[in-house]
């Protein structure tokens, strides 16, 4: 009998770990094949971005290059997805994404019913609408009776319809599931307004014929909080990527950049500071999987919060944004990283 139970004790053993083996992590599985796979926009400028050789740039895309440098020590350890709004989350859940950083808005749904979970917010938005300015419409409630060009498969239709409704609004929905299409249909005069995300129409307006005949209206109907999402059915990929997220903010509130990240390391007292970069003893990076001096490889190759928005979305870039709402707690705005402790 005893030899009977151990004979069974192994065998439970044994296939445990061919379950363990078979069912490995995603950061097991990034691993092993050598890149990260990152769903990204088909093409907004500023966010996500080919340009003619396919190389992708922009601020959603340095977060998959963040990951990356992260695991590997090289930020260009990515291949990417480009995702239209109802293809982004079939990739996601299906596995053919590891990471989907694409403006996508946290939403309840999206992280019960759906299976998501989102790792942060890294900008926070809502939804605005663009006019031409032949137009002469200087507020939303002026668009009664309009026709709206809206991409299909964001919650952008749903916002949509709530604020027409609650304001007794009349509209005809134009939903095109392609972002190029909804441009193309805006611009061509099919509809007399395009809504999206604020951040979005300031990149959908440089893609018109003429951008200066059209303007993004000052008012926001709806809180847009967007950030990179992963399945939830795995709990080390999820604190690789939110700690990532949390690390570029971090730097940028400690004042650790790329350019001098590494006298940072080598001389900073700031306690703080050599946890962040893995100083000595400090070693965050074995309890998610990843090495000691993680961080520092995202900031030295990436650069911080700060420097990600700036090169790519900032006020010194064709789409101008301010921070607003997206500058650090301690400079008027809501970002606020988790410290490392």
């Amino acid at each position: 009998m005893q030899k009977l139970l151990v004979s069974i004790a192994l065998a439970a053993a044994t296939l445990g770990f061919g379950l363990a083996a078979a069912n490995a992590g995603t950061l097991d599985d990034v691993k092993a094949k050598g890149f990260v796979q990152c769903g990204v926009n088909t093409g907004l400028p500023g966010f996500g971005n080919p340009d003619a050789s396919g190389k992708y740039t922009g601020f959603d895309v340095d977060y998959c290059r963040a990951v990356s440098a992260a695991i590997f020590g090289d930020p260009d350890k990515v291949k990417y997805s480009p995702l239209d709004g109802t293809e982004r989350f079939p990739a996601l859940q299906s596995g053919e994404i590891d990471l989907l950083v694409r403006n996508t808005t946290w939403t309840m749904s999206r992280d019960t019913t759906l299976g998501f979970t989102f790792a942060g917010v890294n900008y926070y938005d809502g939804e605005g609408f663009m006019v031409r300015k032949s137009l002469g419409v200087k507020s939303v409630k002026e668009l009664d009776g309009a026709t709206i060009c809206v991409q299909g498969g964001t919650d952008t239709v749903t916002g949509l319809a709530d604020y027409f409704k609650k304001n007794n609004l009349k509209y005809t929905p134009l939903v095109i599931d392609k972002l190029a299409d909804v441009n193309a249909a805006y611009d061509a005069g099919r509809c007399d307004a395009l809504t999206t995300d604020r951040s979005g129409l300031a990149a959908n307006r440089l893609q018109m014929k003429v951008p200066d005949d059209h303007v993004v209206l000052d008012e926001i109907i709806s809180q847009e909080p967007l950030g990179p999402v992963v399945r939830n059915n795995d709990v080390q990929w999820f604190q690789v990527v939110k700690w990532v997220s949390n690390a570029l903010l971090d730097a940028e509130y400690l004042g650790v950049d790329s350019k001098n990240v590494d006298d940072q390391k080598a001389n900073s007292g700031d306690a703080a500071v050599q946890r962040l970069l893995g100083v000595g003893d400090n070693d965050f990076g074995k309890s998610i999987g990843l090495s000691k001096d993680w961080a520092y490889n995202v900031i030295k190759s990436v650069g911080n919060y700060g420097e990600i928005y700036d090169r790519n979305i900032g006020p010194n870039t064709p789409l101008g944004l301010q921070r607003g709402v997206n500058a650090q707690w301690n400079k008027g705005g809501v970002q606020y990283g988790i410290p490392i402790l």
